[in-house]
């Protein structure tokens, strides 16, 4: 069994094990992974902004690697005043406002998404600082969301992001099991009464860098 961790904007300041950078070929792509008694994967690989991420070649790098069991960390904006920025949230379940790929192009084949209830409970306690609980929404990105659609997305969601629902969609095709630690960064547009901006989101990065470390390491010592 093997566990493999998604790293994205919350973990670029963030030390890193020492792990071997191995490339994949995929059917759908190359990925680069960081593989060792754990396989990680940096999703803005080469910069890439959310839009670009092939989530397809990700995935199944990890597949091929062996995964069985995958915790993504998200960076994520608040859709409720109580969640406050610089908190964490595990999300248990997910929405998506727009397409996911899917790696069944020649096939029919009806999967059952889920966020691993056992992969969970397993995070809450290796990261008990976290909230536990709420719903995840993803919209396109790179653009944030109007103030209209957060009013809306907030009466079905709690924590707004670009990336989770396609990883945990892709990973129970793969038959992997996926958690998600969302990191809060900022309140959604219209919540908070600043003005967003991507530097934002890696200010939030850099300061909590200690703490990412810290729950990285957690994260391998309990769960890898």
């Amino acid at each position: 069994m093997t566990l493999g961790i998604i790293g994205g904007t919350s973990l670029l300041f963030s030390e890193l094990p020492p792990l071997e950078r191995r490339r994949i070929h995929t059917p759908f792509g190359n990925a680069e992974i960081l593989s060792g008694d754990v396989v990680m994967l940096m999703r803005h690989q080469s910069g890439l902004p959310p839009h670009r991420i092939n989530h397809r070649a990700n995935l199944a790098a990890l597949a091929i690697a062996g995964v069985d069991r995958v915790v993504a960390f998200g960076s994520s904006g608040s859709l409720k005043p109580h969640i406050t920025p610089g908190s964490i949230v595990i999300p248990t379940d997910y929405i998506s406002v727009t397409d996911i790929l899917s790696i069944h192009d020649h096939a029919i084949k009806h999967i059952r998404p889920e966020l691993s209830g056992e992969l969970r409970d397993a995070l809450s306690l290796t990261v008990p600082e976290a909230r536990f609980g709420g719903v995840y929404v993803q919209t396109q990105g790179p653009r944030i969301e109007t103030e209209a659609e957060v009013k809306i997305l907030a009466k079905c969601a709690d924590i707004v992001g670009m990336t989770i629902a396609s990883e945990a969609t892709l990973a129970s095709e793969l038959g992997m099991a996926f958690a998600a630690l969302c990191t809060v960064d900022n309140y959604a547009n219209g919540l908070g009464g600043e003005v967003l901006t991507y530097d934002h989101i890696l200010t939030m990065s850099k300061k909590h860098r200690r703490r990412t470390e810290k729950i990285v390491a957690g994260i391998i010592r309990d769960l890898g």
